[in-house]
């Protein structure tokens, strides 16, 4: 036997790649050439040093070493797919932007969804604002839509956002906590910030603990321009609507989630595309002119506010639908690169501060991030309509102008000479009038900072009311200096006394501190807007959703054969959870595959739990620590329980057989697995106690 040949020595790897797949591509270095051998380095003898002129392997290690580009310092942890954004309703009546010209045609669209705070490693169901960027591919032009999933922010102009993301990153003299804003130096921030109250009560909400990328809302945020073929402007928002309703998890299932599944998002989308679950958003767009901006109670350019959809209906414009995951993470998802300032004729910028400065920053930080000024001709980033133009060179190149000229204007014929203004089709800015004196100063419209926290927090249900009021002590507890809860206490008596007291009680706090200096008084004539409320705007079915079931050998097959007919009826998922791997065997014989074993799918990663044991099976599982804490889990998080008779001795040894409720039904037969399904679609029984 050759020791060398790679063929034929195991040691240096076995069979070759040919000879384990059947394909018989061959394997070449970056420049083409095809290599011989992949498994061992140039070296002077068997055993001696390693040689220099070592071409393949310098490749490979050089490559190897550049893999990584800087991730980003904000929304790093994020997770793309492709999709579609089909125009609903022609919109030639308020813009020229191609894109709403024409209804029924569709426009290609990647969007990246993606947490703020955390690493690339860290957990998705942290208590963070979620990124939710969308990149339209145009007939004119990439249009980006670089938004949250909340329609406010923290900080009212851009100067300000380093040390907002300075403070909740973490602390620089110790490197953590990271992915959390539950530590001193954010909240000594947010609380000298008085513009952030009305975030902070979004952040606290259930807002920021999202159940899936595809059951939130995303919005643009600040105020931008429409323009129509005359010149004539209106303001517009953006809203992004999911299509199969709001859904958020309680702080409990987030902690559980993070350990049992870090990537439970990226899963969650991963799997619903490819099984043809394609998640949806209608476009829906808030217009209003002028006038309106004049009269409205606070500034339209002030990305700490919000205009209640009771005041201005949202017009439904569009679909987005994404129904393909990327073919390679790093080239799609890590390289997009999103830019406030990709916008398309027909649609303009406000002189929102903090967009102002969004557009300057973003197209440095991609410079920063992918090396050099063509990150455009990257494929997930080029547009996908015609381009021409006389930018060259620089740090990887992928296409140059041809043609003799580099320049314009010059003299040469079409062809030499490239591409030329087209006044008629180009993008104009809208002339709106600016006149000012330079300085450095915030307008005394931007300066109410409690009466749409307060507006928010009215109009919450009570359980929602009740989650903010936990988040704020969870968050404020983990703060070590008494002064900076105080502070924050003294702020929130601006927004509602009795959250004040709450949280304060809940802190510590006595007495109660004078409420925070506020440059102007809280309003409380602003109304309930119900729109601000998950609860109140939830799903009416429990389609894209997913139930545990626990089972066991000898599960009765018929009550499973029928709640699998109900929930696919539904359009629902579920998952088959057994006390081990494998198969498991129904009281008639027929095998079913096992999806997870007990301890590695633990209930926080359903939305509805059925138990369904055999006779002798469920003795094993009133036994299994995981099994109780499946049971328990999911009476605590409120959650539907369907179960079968024999399930009782699970219940009972969990604790909740005497404190069965109605989000508890008893399995028997089709009518009592469709009376199952239809619950769900509640997602939660609130009314349970606890």
């Amino acid at each position: 036997m050759d020791k060398t040949d790679p063929k034929t020595n195991p040691g240096n790897g076995g069979e070759t790649h040919q000879q384990a797949t059947g394909k018989t591509s061959t394997l070449t270095t970056q420049q083409g050439g095809p290599i011989a051998d992949d498994q061992n380095s140039l070296k002077a003898g068997a055993r001696g040093p390693g040689l220099i002129e070592d071409h393949i392997l310098r490749e490979k290690l050089f490559h190897f070493d550049h893999e990584r580009i800087p991730e980003r310092v904000v929304h790093a942890r994020g997770f793309g797919a492709h999709g579609y954004f089909e125009t609903t309703e022609s919109l030639e009546d308020v813009t020229s932007a191609d894109i709403f010209q024409r209804k029924g045609e569709r426009t290609p669209a990647f969007v990246r969804f993606s947490t703020v705070a955390g690493s690339k490693g860290s957990a998705d169901l942290a208590r963070d604002v979620r990124g939710f960027a969308v990149k339209l591919y145009t007939k004119e032009g990439n249009w980006d839509i670089v938004g949250n999933n909340i329609p406010v922010f923290f900080i009212q102009d851009a100067i300000k956002f380093p040390d907002l993301v300075h403070s909740v990153k973490e602390e620089p003299d110790r490197g953590f906590p990271q992915a959390q804003s539950a530590h001193d130096n954010f909240w000594d921030f947010a609380t000298l910030m008085p513009e952030s109250m009305h975030m902070l009560m979004w952040q606290m909400s259930d807002r920021t603990i999202p159940r899936s990328f595809r059951f939130m809302e995303g919005f643009g945020v600040h105020s931008f321009r429409l323009v129509d073929k005359d010149g004539k402007s209106q303001f517009v928002k953006f809203h992004w609507k999911p299509k199969q309703g709001m859904q958020s998890v309680l702080w409990d299932e987030a902690l559980k989630i993070n350990g049992a599944d870090p990537d439970f998002h990226r899963r969650d989308l991963w799997n619903a595309i490819n099984q043809g679950d394609y998640p949806e958003w209608e476009l829906g767009l808030q217009i209003f002119d002028d006038e309106f901006a004049e009269k409205f109670e606070f500034d339209v350019l002030d990305a700490t506010k919000l205009i209640p959809e009771e005041q201005v209906p949202i017009r439904i414009v569009g679909r987005l639908v994404l129904d393909r995951v990327v073919s390679n993470f790093f080239a799609e998802t890590e390289q997009v690169a999103f830019c406030t300032q990709n916008i398309v004729k027909g649609i303009d910028h406000s002189n929102d501060p903090l967009l102002q400065g969004r557009n300057f920053s973003y197209l440095d930080t991609q410079l920063k991030r992918l090396g050099g000024p063509n990150f455009t001709q990257i494929p997930i980033n080029a547009p996908k309509c015609p381009m021409h133009h006389f930018q060259q060179d620089g740090h990887m190149a992928m296409s140059n102008p041809t043609g003799r000229a580099n320049y314009e204007p010059n003299s040469w014929g079409e062809e030499e000479g490239g591409p030329r203004e087209d006044p008629a089709r180009g993008f104009e800015s809208y002339p709106e009038d600016v006149s000012g004196p330079k300085v450095r100063e915030r307008s005394e419209t931007f300066a109410d900072h409690y009466s749409q926290a307060r507006q928010f927090y009215i109009s919450q249900t009570d359980t929602e009311q009740q989650h903010i009021i936990n988040a704020f002590a969870f968050e404020l507890s983990k703060v070590k200096t008494p002064v900076i809860r105080e502070r924050m206490v003294s702020h929130l008596l601006n927004v509602d006394k009795q959250l004040a007291e709450k949280v304060a009680e809940k802190l510590g706090i006595n007495p109660l501190p004078k409420p925070a200096d506020a440059a102007m008084p809280t309003r409380d004539d602003l109304p309930v807007s119900d729109k601000l409320s998950i609860l109140k705007n939830g799903p009416d079915s429990f389609k894209g959703r997913k139930v545990g079931v626990l089972m066991t050998d000898g599960f009765d097959a018929d009550i499973f054969k029928s709640l699998e007919k109900s929930l696919k009826a539904e359009g629902a998922m579920f998952e088959v959870v057994a006390p081990h791997s494998g198969e498991i065997k129904s009281s008639t014989g027929d095998m079913v595959k096992v999806d997870e074993k007990v301890d590695g799918g633990p209930s926080v990663l359903f939305d509805a739990i059925v138990i369904l044991p055999g006779s002798d099976g469920v003795k094993m599982l009133a036994e299994m620590p995981p099994a109780l804490t499946f049971v328990s889990d999911a009476f605590n998080h409120k959650k539907f329980i369907g179960y079968a008779d024999d399930a009782m001795p699970l219940l009972k040894k969990a604790g909740i057989s005497e404190m069965l409720d109605e989000g508890c039904l008893q399995l028997t037969n089709t009518k009592t697995t469709d009376e199952f399904t239809q619950n769900c679609r509640d997602i939660r029984f609130w009314q349970r106690a606890g």
